[in-house]
């Protein structure tokens, strides 16, 4: 097994996946595949085996890492199948069942909250921020995006490229994340004032650190998205043992209230509002399957005033 997984991790490389996939591939085999099964033959694996070894990993993993290490055994399996090693997958069908309340659902930022944030950015911050609520960009896609990809003229934003966890410049994750938003006149307003102040560099990107490079998204976070929660009020105190932790000054440290991704799911939420078809908010959010964008919003798509009417017509249709 352990060998299969090697296999994996290097055609995993071979095919120049982004750095922080392979050490996640790596992590996966060295801390979760390695110590339990790693000296079993791959010809004595049985489906009952892998569930056995799922089982196990639940005493100690949650199941959302679970889930992910048997999706990986899987391909590890796939992989050493493909090369003639193994007859089958035995993996392949073992699956950790999640209820829908364990997936839990997607927060959104209040309007209150998301004016806020756009009115407490500093001038080189304001339009990133405003890309992220308005066009449903992933922080990746955000640190990856060139000036080249966005069309004033036309008030559209293409997202073609981004930038994995080392600042690595690639293509989307997926053929999916390939789309092109279009974009209202006063993020198009915004980002015209932000292209004569913009850093200049060789990557051409719209939100670049100071020397124009890839940013830091650790740095992005730390230093730029959560401090702006903080002034702008979007924040929760931090709790120990019960009171408010205070600074040298007595002074209640705060907490941001959320990561970008909230801003994107903010946009997707605006999206659906403006009763925007299914597929669209596909395309624009850019998922892979229809069936990932109602796991994430589907408690957000109802036609409130469509229920009401037919609530209405059913009632006077068993009064008549």
């Amino acid at each position: 097994m352990k060998e299969a997984a090697d296999i994996w991790v290097r055609t995993a490389e071979a095919n120049d996946r982004e750095r922080g996939t392979i050490d996640q591939y790596k992590q996966i085999r060295d801390l979760h595949i390695v110590p339990f099964i790693g000296a079993e033959k791959l010809s004595r694996l049985s489906a009952p085996r892998i569930e056995a070894f799922r089982d196990d990993l639940l005493e100690t993993r949650s199941k959302a890492m679970t889930g992910k290490i048997v999706r990986a055994l899987s391909r590890i399996l796939g992989e050493a199948q493909r090369r003639g090693l193994i007859a089958q997958n035995v993996a392949r069908d073992v699956r950790v069942a999640r209820s829908s309340r364990e997936r839990g659902r997607v927060v959104i930022p209040t309007k209150t909250e998301l004016k806020a944030l756009v009115d407490h950015a500093e001038p080189g911050l304001k339009p990133l921020v405003m890309v992220a609520i308005f066009a449903g960009l992933r922080a990746s896609e955000l640190r990856g995006l060139r000036w080249a990809d966005i069309d004033l003229k036309g008030a559209t934003l293409t997202v073609a490229q981004r930038a994995d966890k080392y600042g690595h410049i690639g293509p989307p994750k997926s053929d999916a994340g390939y789309r092109t938003i279009p974009i209202a006149k006063a993020l198009v307003a915004e980002l015209r004032a932000w292209k004569l102040q913009c850093p200049k560099g060789d990557l051409g990107l719209a939100f670049p650190n100071t020397e124009g490079g890839v940013q830091d998204y650790s740095h992005l976070m730390k230093r730029r998205i959560n401090p702006l929660q903080v002034r702008a009020g979007v924040c929760d105190p931090i709790l120990l043992d019960g009171k408010n932790k205070v600074d040298a000054k007595g002074r209640p440290i705060m907490r941001a209230r959320y990561g970008l991704h909230s801003l994107r799911h903010a946009a997707a939420s605006a999206w659906i509002k403006q009763r925007i078809d299914l597929k669209r908010l596909q395309t624009w959010i850019g998922h892979e399957s229809i069936q990932l964008t109602l796991d994430s919003y589907g408690h957000l798509i109802a036609d409130m005033e469509g229920d009401a009417a037919l609530i209405e017509a059913a009632q006077a249709e068993l009064l008549a």
